[in-house]
């Protein structure tokens, strides 16, 4: 038999080359001579940079930026060995992952570390960029990036702002003179799983906000800013960001992206998918065992699981996934479309607990799932 293992990570707890030697452990206990491919797949947030490592003919690139909070840190990138094509992950400068809980404040943090690394590409000869913008602590739209690479914002009085999610309500123009030189001559695509609107309700300081430290007032205060700042890029730039799905991705970088790198918006586990040619592996394959750290309702929104299953389906592939835990309904299982879903926790205990045994729990769970398949096929024959 042949089984293909795509799985995203158990944050916190296994990445997803671990959660490939536990499957691929359990599944051989049974079927000793199977043909088991690695594929560990993300959906362009935090930790995509090692799944794209895993596959691409990269080096990691490792350069001083500014933090959220614009203290220095070092923060790294790939770039693949010709040095024509690179991929950066926002959370790596401007990630919430870099910040105390005390000092989460999306009113104050910026995106202009993201910047520095993509100047920092450029001026190694990257001509495609390739940016994964999940766990972002901020919500400047992208001004802060935009900021790193030239671009100038300035209030009602002609001075220059500085970048971040407070500021964008007093941003009246955008200076495009003295931009990157080689900016213009590189192709970006941005990783981005979700299709959040710039503003409004379900717009990104609604959304997001409280989980990156904004109050109730905090966050109106920052939804008027993004309003504010969106009609200013209508006005400079003739783009209605708003009515483009994903504007709202990573506190508005998804609009940001598309305005100053003219960048093209595109699923993440699809990105992730192509580099890893997914496809090819996926001929002859009698099942895809996938799987995450929980499964629930944003699985249906653009998840790695959602994308292994649109792979499956056009070719007919049944696949099982083994989740942390399973927090959706038998109805939404199967409007999902798989075959075979377990939360492979064993026994009851605490979080810590938990993750502390997904290896062994995953094993035993890809062993009993292979033993369902043998027996299934004794009692065919």
């Amino acid at each position: 038999m042949k089984f293909v293992l795509a799985p995203d990570k158990y944050k916190g707890s296994l990445s997803g080359q671990q959660f490939c030697e536990a499957v691929d452990s359990g599944i051989k206990m049974v079927f000793p001579k199977a043909v088991i491919i690695n594929k560990p797949l993300a959906d362009g947030g935090d930790g995509t940079i090692e799944v794209a490592k895993h596959y691409l003919n990269a080096s990691e690139v490792k350069v001083t930026v500014k933090d959220p909070l614009f203290r220095d840190i070092d923060a790294g990138y790939l770039l693949s060995n010709d040095k024509k094509t690179a991929f950066i992950e926002m959370s790596e400068a401007s990630g919430y992952k870099l910040l105390a809980q005390n000092e989460m404040n999306c009113m104050r943090t910026t995106s202009f570390g993201t910047g520095q690394l993509i100047e920092d590409a450029l001026n190694k000869g990257a001509k495609e960029i390739v940016l994964g913008i999940g766990g972002s602590a901020t919500n400047d739209c992208g001004m802060g990036m935009a900021t790193a690479l030239g671009y100038k914002f300035l209030d009602g009085d002609g001075n220059k702002l500085k970048p971040t999610g407070e500021n964008l309500i007093k941003v009246r123009e955008i200076i495009k003179t003295g931009i990157h030189s080689k900016l213009s001559s590189a192709k970006f695509k941005v990783a981005c799983d979700v299709n959040n609107p710039l503003y409004g309700k379900n717009g990104a300081a609604h959304v997001y906000g409280p989980q990156k430290g904004a109050s109730n007032e905090e966050v109106e205060f920052l939804d008027n800013g993004l309003k504010s700042f969106a009609n200013v890029i209508y006005s400079d730039f003739g783009i209605d960001v708003q009515n483009i799905p994903g504007a709202g991705a990573a506190g508005g970088l998804g609009a940001g992206a598309l305005v100053f790198l003219k960048a093209i918006l595109t699923s993440g586990v699809d990105l992730v998918m192509e580099i890893a040619k997914f496809n090819d592996a996926l001929i002859d394959a009698d099942w895809i065992l996938t799987g995450e750290g929980q499964m629930d309702n944003q699985t249906l929104s653009g998840k790695t699981i959602n994308g292994v299953l649109e792979s499956a389906k056009s070719l007919n592939i049944p696949v099982a996934a083994f989740c942390g835990s399973i927090n959706m309904s038998i109805d939404e299982l199967q409007k999902l479309g798989l075959d075979y879903a377990v939360s492979i926790i064993n026994h009851v205990g605490n979080l810590e607990d938990a993750k502390a045994n997904s290896y062994t729990n995953l094993q035993k769970a890809s062993f009993n799932f292979a033993s369902l398949l043998k027996r299934g096929m004794a009692k065919k024959n």
